[in-house]
């Protein structure tokens, strides 16, 4: 079965790396569905019952977007807000339609992996910043993965630094299919 890559780019026209990521998964539609958000819905107007049928046919989705702002991008969240709906992801009555999903974060970052650190410039680990997206995918029952994470793209956005990334996602997805 195929893996959804949930894409939320604010400006993927002129992305770096979430461009390059997209276009190496575009190469294998056999095992990946590339859904961008912001293509999709411009208007940033859903529509619900399309997005909760695609996310029921996948059993492995990932969300992949640049994290700034100690966050994703505002798309994301409105998008898991008006989604994620009682009565169809949580709720007694539901169904809990993620329930047993695997469900990872793929993130890339302007930030030095070292200042991401306990104890270091930003105080924490990126997994203790995204705590709040396995508390929220647990709750939904869905089976939260480990994260990728790419840094350095303030400091090192080179071609070299780009495409060493690819491979490195494509064997993180591949780990959870």
């Amino acid at each position: 079965m195929k893996t959804l890559i949930i894409v939320t780019h604010p400006d993927i026209e002129n992305s770096v790396i979430n461009k390059r990521w997209i276009q190496e998964l575009e190469k294998f539609p056999e095992h990946f569905h590339v859904h961008q958000l912001h293509k999709v819905y411009p208007n940033q107007q859903f529509d619900i019952t399309a997005e909760q049928k695609l996310v029921e046919e996948h059993d492995t989705i990932v969300l992949q977007f640049p994290y700034y702002w100690f966050n994703c991008p505002a798309l994301l969240k409105k998008w898991m807000d008006e989604v994620f709906t009682h009565g169809w992801a949580y709720g007694s009555q539901s169904g809990y339609k993620l329930r047993g999903k695997k469900i990872a974060l793929a993130v890339s970052l302007g930030l030095k992996e070292v200042d991401v650190q306990p104890g270091a410039t930003y105080k924490y680990s990126l997994e203790e910043m995204t705590r709040p997206f396995e508390l929220t995918f647990e709750y939904l029952k869905a089976d939260y993965r480990p994260l990728f994470a790419y840094y350095g793209m303030t400091f090192n956005p080179s071609e070299e630094w780009i495409e060493k990334s690819v491979p490195l996602y494509l064997d993180f997805l591949n780990q959870h299919k």
